[in-house]
């Protein structure tokens, strides 16, 4: 399969990267960026698109692909919940948009966060701006789409992008908090999983991500 991935200068895109290709159902990677990245690969190839929300100017290059990984994020640390909105939603929306219509046959999967709150009407501001992204991207009309809910995610071990601090509780959360740890390993095969195999449901929760894993 050929295989988009947006996200990958940070850590779960890196990760989920890293499997691609290292996958043998995986022909070929395009890594869709806003800088560059240093990762290089006899698979990868590299497009460097400033502002995601205008992906439609690349029609020509992004034909052909089996499925787009979409891993780019923020925090909302610090972010009012227009600005948040804007990079979550807005984005990505415009985003998935623009691949439904160069594309409708592909598989669109969204990092998205365990308590997701898709009756957008809670307290949580990330959580009802996030639910409303993964409500939206179910409507287009892609082959299919997918919002993973991943919770505690270690990285592989060449990993760059971890943060120090996530660095220092690797060891300890699988161990203690068994139910709610992945690696990244997992979530990367999960994503190639959807392409090959599908999946019942749309919303895919931790134990949902660590069963498509490993069909």
């Amino acid at each position: 399969m050929r295989v988009i991935i947006t996200g990958a200068t940070g850590m779960v895109g890196e990760g989920v990267l890293l499997e691609c290709l290292d996958n043998y159902a995986v022909k070929k990677v395009l890594m869709i960026n806003r800088k560059a990245s240093a990762i290089k690969h006899p698979k990868l190839e590299e497009l460097i698109v400033l502002d995601f929300m205008q992906l439609s100017r690349y029609t020509d290059v992004l034909k052909n692909y089996d499925a787009c990984f979409y891993c780019a994020g923020v925090s909302s640390v610090g972010m009012d919940e227009v600005k948040y909105t804007y990079v979550t939603y807005d984005t990505t929306l415009a985003f998935a948009r623009a691949l439904s219509e160069i594309n409708p046959n592909m598989v669109f999967n969204f990092v998205t966060g365990s308590h997701t709150d898709t009756s957008e009407n809670g307290k949580v501001m990330w959580a009802r701006v996030k639910g409303k992204t993964e409500n939206d991207l179910m409507k287009l009309p892609f082959r299919g789409q997918y919002n993973f809910r991943p919770g505690f995610m270690k990285p592989f071990k060449e990993q760059k992008n971890v943060k120090t601090i996530f660095k220092m509780i690797i060891p300890f959360f699988p161990l203690l908090f068994p139910k709610k740890s992945l690696t990244l390993k997992d979530v990367g095969q999960a994503m190639i999983n959807t392409v090959k195999d599908g999946y019942p449901k749309q919303i895919l929760e931790i134990e949902d991500i660590k069963v498509l894993a490993e069909l």
